[in-house]
């Protein structure tokens, strides 16, 4: 074992253990559990609602898979990559300050809260509920094997042990804090992305011999490699294009990202976060894919994409420093996990238990139902993911694009759309999610329907049907809130 490498992510757990604490001493002063457990109690400011929204949205994909991809199709790859760059700007830009009134005003705590309040329905809540059990576990338990995998390759462990590692440094302060400390521990980790992307971006380059010298040695190994069109010309307009659904627009409607909407204290700190927010994502995901393109020619023939930036770091790093910047892609990979943990907990317990089981459970027993759901949620993902089935990687490629096309109209119409109604929602729900699995085994087995991802079709067919049924089966308009929030 590298002690050099591994002490400074053992530091990192060390603080994230802490932060843990801390947020549970924290939630035992609030007012109320349940809003201080799944929302922090709505009083984060702009940096934290911008660094929360930051790690949620940089998973394993960003700085691992992505890198990875950019490694071998080249400059294309990076294109595509940075339609993420405004992910932060359009989900608070769009859902803003009328979703953060409406919440209040519902005291919703989910987005699932939203949604049964606004439509009055149960079938909407039961849906609604069902994706997000679904498509969101098997994603955060393809999340738990890529943390595992991480810690395996820079300790030398054995995987059951880095996986045990890694499940138990989550759980721990998940568990305890909530909410609250998923967003302090994502702040710090979004900073660790921040200034490892950097240190490792300019390492790169200097390994290389300048960007010149980089950019040449491209062209000799492959001058598509320096096209928007990839290395066998296999990204065209359409498909780069229709990313800017499935990671930019489309984010609106991932539950895990909405939910962020709710948390802000105040308009001041909305306006901060869409600036930071939107300055952060950019610097990170155009640094950490140009540091996949400019590692081919440092280090060519690296054949596991997912091992390009732990391998880069060792290669061009000192050891200890290494260390501390493959803190980032572990913290992207925890950080996208906490949120999911604690949006899968947040959806049995709030939105399942306590509306059909149990509506008049009290506090302390909800406190326990809500600490044993987050913890029996973590050991079956710990279960799933000793050996994953086929299955479950399989939903995992698809869970965020099943999202969007569940829950963008529903979400988006309810706040802006005096006549959606619950009708529109069911058959928008219903279409966007089979037709987003009938789309994806299609392409799968004949190539993209008209050169597009697989997501895009599904979203504007969800938003033809819900127009239509909700025109279809009018109700009486809804009355919208006052368009006004301080605090």
């Amino acid at each position: 074992m590298n002690w050099a490498v591994v002490l400074p992510l053992l530091i990192f757990l060390v603080v994230i253990f802490f932060v843990g604490l801390w947020a549970n001493r924290k939630m035992a002063e609030a007012d109320g559990f349940l809003s201080d457990y799944f929302l922090g109690s709505r009083e984060f400011g702009g940096l934290v609602l911008a660094m929360t929204m930051v790690a949620t949205y940089g998973s394993a994909s960003s700085f691992l898979g992505g890198p990875g991809a950019a490694y071998t199709i080249g400059f294309g790859w990076v294109l595509l990559a940075m339609t993420q760059v405004a992910t932060g700007y359009f989900v608070l830009l769009i859902l803003g300050k009328k979703f953060a009134i409406v919440a209040r005003r519902y005291n919703a705590v989910t987005l699932v809260d939203f949604l049964k309040e606004r439509y009055k329905s149960k079938a909407v809540v039961l849906i609604s509920a069902f994706s997000i059990l679904v498509f969101l576990f098997s994603a955060m338990a393809a999340q738990w094997v890529g943390g595992a995998y991480l810690i395996q390759s820079l300790t030398g462990l054995s995987y059951i042990g880095a996986l045990f590692i890694f499940t138990l440094s989550v759980l721990v302060y998940v568990t305890a804090g909530g909410f609250r400390a998923v967003v302090i521990t994502d702040t710090l980790q979004g900073v660790i992305m921040f200034f490892g992307t950097l240190i490792l971006l300019i390492a790169v380059i200097m390994a290389g011999g300048g960007i010149t010298n980089i950019m040449s040695e491209l062209v000799a190994i492959n001058p598509n490699l320096i096209t928007p069109f990839g290395q066998d010309g296999q990204l065209n307009a359409a498909y780069v294009s229709s990313f800017w659904i499935l990671v930019g627009v489309g984010v609106i409607g991932l539950p895990q990202i909405a939910v962020r909407a709710m948390s802000y204290k105040d308009s001041q700190a909305m306006h901060r976060a869409i600036i930071i927010g939107t300055i952060v994502v950019g610097f990170i995901m155009l640094g950490m894919h140009l540091i996949g393109v400019f590692a081919r020619p440092v280090m060519p023939g690296i054949e596991v994409a997912d091992q390009v930036i732990p391998s880069v770091a060792l290669e061009v790093l000192p050891p200890w420093l290494a260390g501390i910047i493959l803190a980032a892609p572990l913290a992207a990979i925890m950080s996208t996990v906490d949120s999911l943990l604690i949006l899968v907990s947040s959806t049995v317990v709030k939105d399942v238990y306590m509306n059909y089981i149990k509506p008049n459970a009290s506090n302390d027993t909800v406190k326990k139902v809500s600490f044993g759901v987050t913890g029996i949620i973590g050991i079956i993902a710990f279960v799933l993911s000793i050996s994953p089935p086929e299955l479950l990687i399989f939903l995992n490629l698809f869970a965020f694009g099943g999202l969007e096309s569940a829950f963008i109209w529903p979400l988006v119409l309810g706040l802006y759309w005096k006549f959606a109604n619950k009708h529109g929602a069911i058959a928008s729900m219903i279409t966007g999610i089979g037709s987003y699995i009938a789309i994806h085994l299609y392409n799968e087995a004949y190539g993209n329907l008209f050169g597009v991802h697989t997501v895009t079709v599904p979203v504007f067919l969800s938003l033809a049907v819900f127009v239509l049924f909700s025109l279809l089966f009018k109700q009486e308009p809804y009355e919208f809130p006052a368009n006004n929030i301080n605090k």
